[in-house]
């Protein structure tokens, strides 16, 4: 018997200002919060024009490097940090986070697992966003890409927080990851 194969996904989108965000998906800790801080920046395609109805998810530990295991992600009301979140481009291609700083898993460098949804897409883009100072040194994916492409992936700081612009083609594409069973 032969093994099945993967087939292509759909192209995704643009339906998500309809379907899939949800009231304050973008907040994985109140904004108020003593710990919060803000990941933002813009989605552009391949020419540079903002992305205005691409969806961004994020998974990320907490400030002590822990897996959240609380339920409720799509649920707000308890504001148990879940480690997940949801946020929609708007017409400027632009998006925000209110999270935590994550804190590192098992001894490597803290980042934010970032899955993008775009029109035109056949399959979800993964990417990662470190944050500045997080011993980026001794990450070992960071050391794998060339010193050129290092700096897409990670945020860098400004008046509003930490800034992570996504571009999806072209010069200063992000690196974008596959993983094993991915088509």
């Amino acid at each position: 018997m032969s093994r099945p194969t993967a087939t292509p996904g759909q192209t995704v989108g643009p339906f998500f200002g309809f379907a899939l965000p949800f009231d304050r998906g973008n907040e994985l800790v109140s904004p108020g919060s003593h710990d919060a801080i803000r990941l933002h920046g813009t989605v552009t395609d391949g020419a540079g024009a903002p992305v205005p109805d691409a969806l961004l998810e994020i998974w990320q530990t907490d400030n002590d490097g822990a897996v959240p295991t609380a339920t409720g992600s799509l649920l707000r009301e308890d504001r148990a940090f879940t480690g997940w979140g949801r946020a929609e481009t708007d017409a400027h291609g632009h998006y925000h986070f209110t999270t935590v700083k994550p804190g590192a898993l098992q001894q490597s460098t803290p980042f934010i697992a970032v899955t993008v949804f775009a029109r035109g897409l056949l399959n979800r883009l993964f990417t990662r966003a470190y944050l500045p100072g997080d011993q980026l040194h001794a990450d070992r994916l960071l050391s794998s890409l060339p010193d050129d492409r290092r700096h897409t992936l990670i945020a860098v700081t400004d008046e509003h927080g930490f800034r992570f612009d996504i571009r999806l083609q072209g010069p200063d594409e992000t690196v974008f990851l596959q993983y094993r069973g991915q088509p």
